[in-house]
């Protein structure tokens, strides 16, 4: 079968969506750089303000003691703090730092700076298709993850433990 045929069914298209994730996140990642966990949890913190641990392990999808692990990590980097609820000071938060908005802006401008220079690879017809393609699927992408409501399958207790580094 043709491949842009096999590719229109669920499981093609999951292929399709998995191997293109993949490589843009190969590109981008570099040696030493913080788990794909911690960008995500930093990247909430900074998006949506302070949370409770339990909310943050529930959102990226690992168990507590994984969550508990990797902010005391985002603690000991300077990235995350802890501060009492301002309505029930029972109640700790997970906040972000000004250190981890800096992180998380300058990550922001490398992995820009890394995808336009990869981009120039690229001929100006290769570069339009892309541009169109991005077009139609950035809205289908982000209903798609608006649609999840679990958190991602883990496969095993090891690969949920991992997944929290």
């Amino acid at each position: 079968m043709h491949e842009t045929g096999s590719r229109q069914n669920p499981e093609g298209l999951a292929e399709a969506l998995g191997d293109a994730a993949l490589l843009v996140l190969r590109h981008l990642m570099t040696v030493g750089d913080l788990s794909l966990t911690s960008v995500s949890t930093l990247d909430r913190l900074g998006r949506y303000g302070p949370a409770r641990l339990t909310e943050l392990a529930a959102a990226e999808g690992v168990a507590q003691p994984s969550m508990t692990q990797l902010v005391h990590r985002l603690v000991q980097l300077g990235l995350v703090r802890r501060v009492r609820h301002p309505g029930d000071r029972r109640v700790v938060l997970v906040a972000v730092t000004e250190s981890g908005r800096e992180l998380l802006s300058e990550r922001q401008r490398v992995h820009h700076a890394r995808l336009m220079e990869l981009l120039t690879t690229l001929s100006g017809e290769d570069r339009r298709a892309l541009t169109e393609a991005m077009q139609a699927a950035r809205p289908l992408l982000r209903q798609l993850l608006l649609n999840a409501t679990a958190p991602p399958h883990r496969v095993g207790t090891a690969t949920a433990s991992a997944a929290g580094s």
